[in-house]
């Protein structure tokens, strides 16, 4: 709260009390010991990062249900019991689940979702846990810009939910830090790529989250090549049933040069930044 009260005037201090005001004030300037890191940590065939910024902390989908404890336990390991942000980037159980189990070791400055719910189990734990910390989530809107550390957020999508393919409510951002960017695309296909592309929206990153664990619906070759990432993590599970990552899509990440990483064969993936460059380590 304290790092969010600094940037306040008595005006909107009741909307920090919500729980979810996103000040949108200063230009982050990379300092001399920069601490920056995203933990793409293997759910299996789900979704999970955890971005570390200056003291700062952001956590990206949870994987399914089953993955709680492991959520719970990677934070506690890194000595994380605060969360500036936690995002579900969709209402899917494999991105939505596990995120009950960071809030219950948790606690949450603000908590962003999409639009589009589920009725489902993990989706109604996930905003019964939240709600037991006060908070509310909000839907941000493409074009929106937030701050955690030195590093700078940018909400990129969605720019429709009027679709009746959940997929393509994600919530995908792109987080800035210095000269390095990465992208998080949650299970974005092509339709939503192709709204994200028409509304000019600079998507060059240096690590791309690839979309929906590698499916050929998803990482189309406009959408890479405005991307170029040097970086590319795939987050999957190990012989699944879904034919993930298809073979389509690594041809078209090798096409652009992408080295590939894949949390099936590579375990948790953990990428850091010193603002110039990035550099990649695996659990295996």
């Amino acid at each position: 709260m304290k790092k969010i009260l600094s940037f306040l005037t008595a005006a909107v201090l009741s909307l920090v009390m919500s729980g979810c005001y996103i000040p949108d004030v200063y230009e982050p300037e990379i300092p001399e010991d920069p601490q920056f890191a995203v933990h793409y940590i293997d759910v299996g065939q789900a979704d999970a990062a955890l971005v570390e910024c200056d003291g700062e902390t952001m956590l990206i989908d949870g994987g399914n249900s089953d993955d709680s404890r492991k959520i719970a336990a990677y934070l506690k390991k890194l000595g994380v019991s605060r969360l500036d942000y936690v995002v579900c980037t969709h209402a899917h159980e494999d991105h939505v689940g596990g995120l009950s189990g960071a809030l219950s070791v948790a606690d949450a400055d603000c908590i962003l979702a999409p639009l589009t719910e589920a009725d489902s189990k993990a989706y109604k734990n996930f905003k019964r846990k939240a709600q037991a910390q006060g908070i509310e989530p909000r839907c941000p809107s493409a074009g929106e810009t937030f701050f955690m550390g030195n590093g700078r957020v940018d909400v990129l999508g969605p720019l429709s939910e009027d679709t009746d393919n959940v997929n393509n409510t994600s919530i995908v951002l792109k987080v800035t830090y210095g000269k390095t960017s990465f992208l998080f695309t949650g299970d974005a296909e092509r339709e939503e790529e192709e709204s994200i592309l028409q509304s000019g929206a600079d998507l060059r990153s240096t690590v791309l989250k690839v979309g929906h664990h590698g499916s050929y619906t998803s990482s189309s070759y406009p959408f890479l090549r405005e991307v170029m990432p040097q970086i590319s993590v795939i987050s999957v599970g190990k012989d699944n049933t879904y034919g993930h990552p298809s073979e389509n899509v690594l041809s078209r990440l090798s096409d652009v040069g992408s080295e590939i990483y894949r949390t099936d064969l590579n375990g948790d993936v953990v990428i850091t930044s010193d603002g110039e460059n990035v550099y990649a380590k695996t659990q295996k």
